[in-house]
């Protein structure tokens, strides 16, 4: 007897129907499994063997093909086990292929017949709420992700003899409620921007970052705060938008990050990776393509300490996401695409020793040391840097003094939401911001005075600014306009954005 059961494989953040067919015919007992199945799928035919005999059934000691269409698709991990077992109750009469109709199916199974959590259950969801299939039924560990899409049904299920007495209308599992989607998220955490004495540069600059969307590199010696001004970064973003959560949570269930009772990842990331990561750590990759950090990092920030540490190739991998927002991983079965729009923050020190910018202590490097030291950092990912931030090391007042209080996030959170609106208004409700725009969004709105322009022109002379930087300024200088409330770009806010290309004129000064 024939039998079909309807599943989904997940690639990238996106998920697809996949069929599984199951045939029960005459001959020696055999169970085999086809349709490209990876090593994991393969091994489900010893796990849906024991938990169909262990929940109480007979598995058939006939020849048993199990197929996975379409064919040409690679499957992966262990979410097929649940519908192998279903269709192959329904190839035995154990169920009737009406009672699975309409329905998709995922899960693991353990030998016992309980149902285990599975990655990539809200790409499922989502996908089905496109395709028709309305109803859904996934682990209970995975009831509050799927239930994150409203326009299914989601039924959440412990083990494969409650699903059978569930399909066969003996026992009644609870819908899933739909969950309150619009998270409030609470920012009173330990991180806070009051934290961070003296640096009100920095500050500013790291302001402007999160109200446009800028990528941030910090310069300056040990000890001077940047690494405890990037983690204070998230502190003052706005909020998540709803299709910023769904997809943030997708990358973080597709790489099996969500915890159980973890419905959406509401709070923006910050993944800080070591300088060691490897290539396919950052960007993502293996033989079953995962997330790398750039992904995880997805609608928050990715936070480079020590980049020049970094490995040459691991940087150079920055630069398509850090142009196009997305990195595309190709393997010989298929491409996979995950989204990887982030703020970067890198934090570097402007010597070997760390001391060239110190005016306290003497820099022990040598002229070639120190251009050795920047020239790890090629000149194509420098220009992918919108703001450069000097940040000095403390003074003994700015360290002690007890009686100043900083500005807390909240109050910086506040002028970014602002400058965020106004984005939002003049791009027409997208979610563009100004480190995004294109080239001809850029003439259109980035217009100069006369006198911004003269200013531009003397910069790009004097500086060797490439074409990229000469649009990153006019970027920054927008986002600046708009954190004051000025609809024109003035020559204030000119001045203000070059003065953010700390590389550019590093460089210039070893030339």
């Amino acid at each position: 007897m024939l039998a079909r059961i309807k599943s989904q494989v997940v690639i990238g953040i996106d998920a697809y129907y996949v069929d599984v067919e199951v045939d029960i015919a005459g001959g020696l007992p055999n169970f085999s499994i086809v349709g490209l199945p990876d090593t994991t799928v393969k091994e489900s035919r010893d796990r849906v063997k024991s938990a169909i005999k262990n929940s109480g059934f007979n598995f058939p000691s006939k020849r048993v093909v199990v197929n996975l269409a379409p064919a040409d698709i690679k499957k992966d991990g262990p979410s097929f086990d649940l519908p192998i077992a279903l269709a192959v109750l329904v190839a035995s009469g154990n169920l009737g292929q009406e009672e699975v109709f309409g329905k998709s199916f995922c899960g693991e199974l353990s030998l016992d017949g309980e149902i285990r959590p599975v990655r990539g259950v809200l790409a499922m969801a989502a996908a089905l709420s496109k395709n028709g299939t309305k109803e859904l039924i996934v682990p209970f560990e995975n009831a509050s992700e799927a239930a994150a899409v409203k326009d299914i049904k989601v039924y959440p299920v412990k083990t494969l003899l409650q699903l059978y007495q569930f399909l066969k209308g003996k026992a009644q599992i609870k819908e899933a409620d739909s969950l309150a989607v619009i998270v409030s998220i609470d920012f009173n955490n330990d991180l806070d921007f009051s934290d961070v004495k003296g640096q009100a540069y920095a500050k500013r600059g790291l302001e402007i970052a999160a109200a446009g969307g800028h990528n941030v590199a910090m310069i300056g010696p040990p000890g001077s705060g940047k690494t405890m001004l990037a983690r204070r970064l998230p502190t003052i973003l706005p909020p998540m938008e709803l299709e910023e959560i769904l997809d943030t949570t997708k990358v973080y269930s597709v790489a099996g990050l969500m915890g159980g009772s973890q419905a959406l990842f509401a709070r923006r990331p910050f993944r800080a990776p070591h300088h060691t990561i490897s290539y396919a750590g950052l960007v993502g990759g293996g033989a079953n393509p995962r997330p790398g950090e750039i992904s995880l990092a997805h609608n928050g920030v990715l936070f480079l300490d020590e980049l020049p540490e970094f490995r040459r190739d691991v940087l150079e991998a920055l630069r398509q996401p850090l142009e196009e927002g997305t990195i595309a991983i190709t393997r010989a079965e298929g491409t996979c695409l995950y989204p990887s729009r982030f703020i970067f923050v890198a934090a570097m020190n402007p010597c070997v020793c760390g001391f060239l910018t110190d005016p306290k202590r003497e820099c022990t490097c040598t002229p070639q040391q120190v251009q050795r030291y920047l020239g790890k950092i090629s000149g194509p990912l420098i220009d992918r840097i919108d703001i450069h931030l000097q940040v000095p090391s403390l003074k003994y007042e700015e360290i002690s003094h007890k009686g100043f209080q900083a500005e807390p996030s909240k109050n910086i959170r506040e002028r970014v939401v602002f400058a965020r609106q106004v984005q939002k208004a003049r791009y027409k409700n997208s979610a563009l911001c100004n480190a995004n725009l294109s080239s001809k969004q850029i003439e259109q709105f980035c217009q100069l005075d006369n006198q911004a322009i003269s200013l531009l022109k003397t910069a790009v002379f004097n500086m060797g600014l490439t074409a990229r930087a000469y649009h990153k300024i006019l970027k920054v200088a927008r986002t600046i306009a708009d954190l004051a409330g000025e609809g024109q770009i003035k020559v204030e806010h000119v001045s203000e954005a070059i003065q953010y290309r700390t590389l550019d004129r590093m460089e210039m000064a070893q030339r």
